[in-house]
């Protein structure tokens, strides 16, 4: 055989090679994040329930989901296993950035026009007020025709 005809499945082969040692190596760093789960950690499941780890086993896992409320999950259930400001900053809401660097953030963006009087910062978006009434007085015009039954056609009817 010709090397020219082998190159097409040796490439394969080795892009096959090169995939399942990536998954592999993602495999053994998620076995190692759960076998160096301790008792007081926070976690998120697969499911997305977040939890702290009371007791953990060979193959299992004692969350705790609330105070007093206690579940057993499999050790694979454990998507990830969260430090503890990342874990209360999702749980309990603690945001201590925030807190300490005390920038408030508008509700709109008016501050970011950087005019003091609203007045200046509108923006007409609408037609002139020349095409505004022309249009109206078209509208109304057609109505009145409309009463009246002026303007309609043959086969044009009143019923509702």
């Amino acid at each position: 055989m010709d090397l020219i005809t082998l190159l097409p499945f040796i490439v394969l082969i080795g892009a096959m090679f090169l995939m399942t040692r990536s998954a592999k190596k993602k495999q053994a760093a998620a076995a190692q994040m759960r076998n160096d789960m301790q008792p007081g950690t926070g976690v998120r499941t697969i499911g997305g329930m977040y939890a702290t780890v009371k007791e953990v086993h060979d193959d299992t896992v004692l969350l705790e989901v609330a105070p007093g409320v206690h579940a057993v999950y499999a050790k694979n259930a454990i998507g990830a296993v969260l430090d503890d400001a990342e874990y209360n900053r999702i749980v309990h809401g603690d945001d201590q950035e925030l807190d300490a660097d005390g920038t408030v953030v508008p509700d709109d963006a008016s501050s970011l026009t950087g005019d003091a009087d609203p007045e200046v910062a509108k923006i007409d978006l609408g037609k002139d007020d020349a095409a505004d009434d022309a249009e109206t007085e078209d509208a109304t015009a057609k109505d009145v025709k409309d009463a009246k039954g002026e303007g309609k056609t043959d086969g044009d009817a009143d019923s509702k």
